[in-house]
């Protein structure tokens, strides 16, 4: 994955790259310097944060890291190219979510549209495809989208009523299975986006960044269904300390390091996520 930086300069992405998103809500610029430094010093491969221009601004003169900017506002984002923003991205909808407020895959191909016409050609386009759409109508877009000459695909996915219900049960959640407790958990609340990233990696050229619900466990087993990069946002969202916040992405950072020198131990946990992924898809 590259993306151009703003002395012109091409970062060449490894494989495994790491995104850490502030948020698409997140204005707190206390807040928001806090987890820049934090990924930074954790050495996180990029930042996404709000594509509000005066964060943008202020951010980039405050870190070396690439800033991805977010928003559903093709014109907001144009404008955070203009200030520094290395990578501009159509998603993070959760708040949207939230209001009750959904895009359909038409809707989201005329903004990528709208925002591959008016933004410098030099800076990558990511759009995030909506969980909300069925896994074929999903590839089907990321098909079109590729086609469009958008860069990056991002995935999204479910990740609380499904968790809730299943996490619920007494036999599964026992005190006794706490270590299985969290592992379980971790797996199921990026399953969705899981099972996305690998059927859209299969079906198109694009680099691939899984997202929602990813954690240490989890985020190693994005890079063996395809991903390119995993970007986390939830895992550190109630971390006040900076330490706390660095030691995690360094834990999901020394995840994926791990698994990658022992991907034999991935196995199980794979076989364990198809199964059920292919439950998840049949609902």
């Amino acid at each position: 994955m590259k993306v151009i930086n703003h002395q012109n300069q091409a970062i060449e992405y490894l494989q495994s790259s790491v995104k850490v998103i502030a948020g698409i809500d997140n204005f707190d610029i206390e807040r928001i310097i806090k987890i820049i430094k934090a990924s930074e010093i954790a050495g996180a491969t990029y930042v996404d944060l709000a594509a509000n221009v005066e964060i943008v601004s202020a951010i980039k003169s405050l870190t070396t890291l690439p800033i991805c900017a977010s928003s559903i506002d093709p014109l907001e984002l144009y404008n955070c190219s203009l200030v520094g923003a290395d990578v501009v991205e159509i998603g993070n909808f959760d708040v949207l979510y939230k209001k009750g407020i959904t895009f359909s895959a038409s809707q989201i191909f005329h903004l990528a549209l709208e925002a591959k016409t008016i933004i410098d050609k030099k800076i990558q386009i990511c759009v995030t495809i909506p969980h909300i759409l069925s896994l074929n109508d999903q590839i089907k877009l990321s098909i079109l989208l590729e086609k469009a000459g958008i860069d990056i695909i991002q995935t999204e996915g479910l990740i609380s009523k499904i968790a809730a219900k299943f996490c619920n049960n007494d036999y599964i959640c026992s005190n006794q299975k706490k270590f299985q407790d969290n592992v379980f958990r971790s797996i199921n609340q990026a399953t969705y986006s899981l099972s996305a990233s690998y059927a859209i990696a299969q079906a198109t050229h694009l680099p691939v960044v899984t997202s929602s619900g990813i954690m240490s466990i989890s985020a190693p087993i994005a890079f063996h269904y395809g991903a390119s990069g995993i970007g986390f946002r939830s895992a550190i969202a109630d971390l006040q300390n900076m330490r706390q916040i660095i030691q995690y992405i360094y834990q999901i950072m020394n995840s994926i390091s791990y698994a990658e020198y022992n991907s034999i131990d991935y196995l199980s946990t794979r076989i364990y996520l198809n199964n059920i992924s292919f439950f998840y898809i049949k609902q």
